[in-house]
């Protein structure tokens, strides 16, 4: 492809509203342009590497037995109503109805539809098992969609869907997809890592994430630092441990604490250690209000809440429900007095004396004890796992990294083709349940994570599999007849040897060229100008480690070629 004839937009500054790395470096390098909040058009050289990463997905699919179809956007209603999601899903779940009134919605996934497709034909164990999967775009709509292809809302996936007669042979599937997800990262280039998961609205018995490891990831990836085990920031497990405190109780106190607003507020004016504060947390479980109860310096993890209460939907409540449940405003609710369902994390039973809300503003409560002064109606881990955590499986201390979750594998059971009566006949010609497993990858989000792990301050840095040209030949001066004519013979031998090459051909200053190649960041970049053609050679940059190199002319094809294949064969 010639420079100087594709459509390759480059910016020089960053656009204002890209916040991290990928997203400022695709649209700097052309690879994406905004159409809408959270949607993209992709352009010639971003659906280069896209392509690339559909094609090792649909390789290793298909090496896994699984077989591609294709399904809609537009889902009738009448499927997620017979599922439960339609009201379940939320406002992610765009919704929409047709000329003739009829409710649809854009399918941010497939469970329903291709369970459909399977109950309607599959009505035998002998048809069984199978594995369907496809390559589509999705649409969810996200309540602040940003970081460019990050969390957008509409995005291409790949999804598939395993359906088994047993639990055996659902776990077998289960472990086909994984080894074949672990294939394809590989293949990718990318550093990654699977981790234990929440099941979320996909539902299901267990689930594991493909985190590609990044320092600007967003997402917290908990690992033991003795045992393989790792889960992510949901799903991590905090040992219950701790001894009660022996402390004598003290009685319970009333304590200005005007304009605290924060833990540590609170702790500077009871005199406290944020370790002996109590947060009272109000969320709303399926509209009903609950309150939770979380040592000031932990976090409250709503999955986990969610997953204990079995709630549909879970939302922190707002200063209206904390006030109709506690009488009091934000920041002052406590657990003295409340009328609703009170759950602790673990970590509050072992503490005395502690410091919570007054329910009413302005005033804390200190010498506040459990057992006496109010009641648990269930402890559980209710809060995110940290740094120093002991693991559950080894006793080894947890320690943290950061991810970009790239794909997602669930064991569902039984969940959809239960509530949809998706099932076969045994050979005993008795109905069963069909057993179902459910795969995704964002391919888009993989592209992007690509990037926040391979990239320097002048560019992306692309790994060989994902990178949209394999090579750049830079030609300095197209006006100098040796210069054009050598650089037009390579670009035509690395063709000839199905090296995938961009000719840099336009007229432009060497700096302003330069410069372009590293923000486009293709792994090899050739220049060819008058100074070394003198000596019959050209110099090779190797945009990874910036090691520079120089080949003879008659056989850089040769060899450049030699290098593109070496960097497949290796990852």
């Amino acid at each position: 492809m010639r420079y100087s004839q594709y459509f390759l937009p480059t910016l020089k500054e960053n656009p204002a509203d890209a916040e991290v790395v990928s997203h400022q470096l695709m649209m700097r390098a052309g690879m994406i342009r905004k159409v809408a909040a959270g949607v993209y058009s992709y352009l010639p050289f971003g659906l280069r590497s896209i392509r690339k990463v559909e094609q090792i997905v649909r390789e290793e699919m298909n090496r896994a037995g699984a077989i591609e179809l294709l399904m809609p956007m537009a889902n009738p209603a009448e499927l997620w109503q017979e599922s439960g999601r339609w009201d379940y899903y939320g406002k992610e779940l765009l919704r929409f109805k047709d000329r003739h009134q009829r409710d649809f919605c854009m399918g941010p996934t497939h469970e329903e539809v291709v369970t459909d497709v399977v109950r309607s034909f599959v009505k035998s164990y002998r048809q069984l098992p199978v594995n369907l999967y496809q390559i589509q775009t999705k649409f969810r709509d996200e309540v602040r969609p940003r970081f460019g292809l990050m969390r957008g809302r509409e995005f291409i996936m790949k999804d598939a869907y395993s359906f088994d007669t047993n639990d055996e042979g659902a776990n077998e599937s289960y472990e086909k997809m994984r080894q074949a997800y672990c294939h394809i990262f590989e293949r990718c280039g990318l550093k990654y890592r699977m981790v234990e998961a929440d099941s979320g609205a996909i539902g299901g018995s267990f689930s594991h994430e493909f985190m590609v490891l990044a320092a600007t990831g967003e997402d917290v990836v908990i690992s033991c630092e003795s045992c393989e085990y790792s889960a992510n920031i949901e799903k991590a497990v905090v040992v219950d441990q701790g001894e009660v405190s022996q402390e004598p109780m003290r009685e319970v106190e009333r304590v200005v604490t005007e304009g605290a607003h924060t833990v540590a507020d609170v702790s500077l004016m009871l005199n406290l250690d944020p370790q002996q504060i109590v947060k009272t947390m109000l969320v709303m479980a399926d509209d009903q209000p609950v309150a939770v109860l979380i040592r000031g310096d932990h976090e409250l993890n709503e999955a986990k809440i969610k997953n204990l209460l079995g709630a549909s939907v879970l939302e922190l409540a707002n200063p209206e429900q904390i006030a109709e449940a506690t009488g009091g405003p934000v920041g002052f609710s406590g657990p003295l007095g409340l009328k609703v369902p009170i759950y602790a994390d673990n970590a509050v039973k072992y503490l005395r004396n502690i410091g919570v809300g007054g329910n009413e503003k302005d005033i804390h409560l200190e010498g506040v004890n459990l057992e006496r002064d109010f009641q648990v109606t269930q402890f559980a881990d209710l809060r995110n796992a940290m740094e120093g955590d002991r693991c559950p499986h080894c006793g080894g201390q947890y320690s943290n990294t950061r991810g970009i979750e790239v794909g997602h594998i669930f064991k569902l059971g039984t969940k959809y083709s239960e509530a949809m009566k998706a099932t076969f006949l045994d050979a005993d010609g008795k109905a069963n349940d069909i057993i179902m497993g459910c795969y995704g990858i964002g391919i888009g989000r993989t592209v992007a994570a690509s990037i926040e792990q391979n990239h320097d301050d002048d560019g992306m840095i692309w790994p060989m599999p994902l990178a949209p040209f394999q090579v750049l030949v830079n030609m300095l001066n197209p006006k100098d007849d040796a210069v054009r004519e050598a650089a037009e013979n390579l670009y035509r031998a690395l063709l000839d040897a199905g090296v995938e090459v961009l000719l840099d051909d336009r007229d432009e200053r060497p700096g302003a060229k330069f410069k372009d190649a590293d923000l486009i960041g293709i792994p090899l970049n050739v220049t060819v100008g008058a100074r070394g053609l003198k000596e019959g050679q050209l110099e090779v940059k190797d945009r990874a480690t910036g090691e520079k190199s120089m080949l003879p002319l008659e056989s850089a094809a040769t060899m450049l070629q030699e290098r593109v294949t070496s960097a497949l064969a290796g990852v």
